[in-house]
């Protein structure tokens, strides 16, 4: 009985591989277009598609789709080509502010660097301000960059209060760290690329 059971298995599986590498030579070189429309760059529409392809096999046993799989990975792609465009717009406006900065380093090296010490403590005591649980989810959605749907996953919550308990750290750390804003702004952003 365990042979016959291990034989079924080893047939789904191979099964399994076989529909999803027929999935992927299916849509592979649609997708690789529609993603270079939208991002103007071979190499990135290619990484794209890919990391569609991977999320999906990575979810594969959980996943439920309510449209077509075509409807499902072209709004993938499309969703993952604008997140692509936002964090490129992040990359140059650091990238902006850091020619600034440098500019200005020689007049000013040691007032910058103070400056971040500064932020540095005031962020810590910000986030020592936080609730508990409000400063766990915080962190677990800007500094380790999970969504909102796996923080609720991982802790064993919602959605809803999710987003809840990260508009009231948002509202905290904005109170508290209202002179340094812009550039914190950049940095949290800078670091979740």
């Amino acid at each position: 009985m365990d042979i016959i059971s291990n034989n079924l298995v080893e047939e789904s599986t191979d099964t399994i591989d076989a529909a999803f590498e027929d999935l992927f030579k299916a849509h592979f070189k649609g997708l690789h277009a529609y993603a270079y429309t939208i991002v103007k760059n071979e190499v990135i529409a290619e990484e794209i598609v890919q990391s569609i392809f991977l999320k999906l096999w990575e979810k594969r046993s959980n996943l439920t789709i309510h449209t077509s799989i075509k409807a499902f990975l072209y709004r993938s792609v499309y969703n993952e080509s604008l997140n692509y465009h936002k964090r490129e717009k992040v990359k140059f406006t650091f990238q902006q502010h850091e020619v600034y900065t440098r500019g200005n380093e020689l007049d000013d090296d040691s007032s910058n660097r103070v400056q971040l010490k500064e932020l540095e403590v005031q962020l810590q005591r910000a986030l020592n301000k936080l609730p508990e649980g409000c400063r766990t989810i915080f962190q677990m959605s800007r500094f380790e960059d999970l969504k909102y749907r796996e923080i609720a996953d991982h802790l064993n919550i919602s959605i809803k209060t999710v987003e809840n308990q990260m508009g009231k750290a948002l509202r905290i750390l904005r109170t508290e760290l209202v002179d340094f804003l812009p550039l914190l702004f950049l940095i949290v952003n800078f670091y979740q690329l």
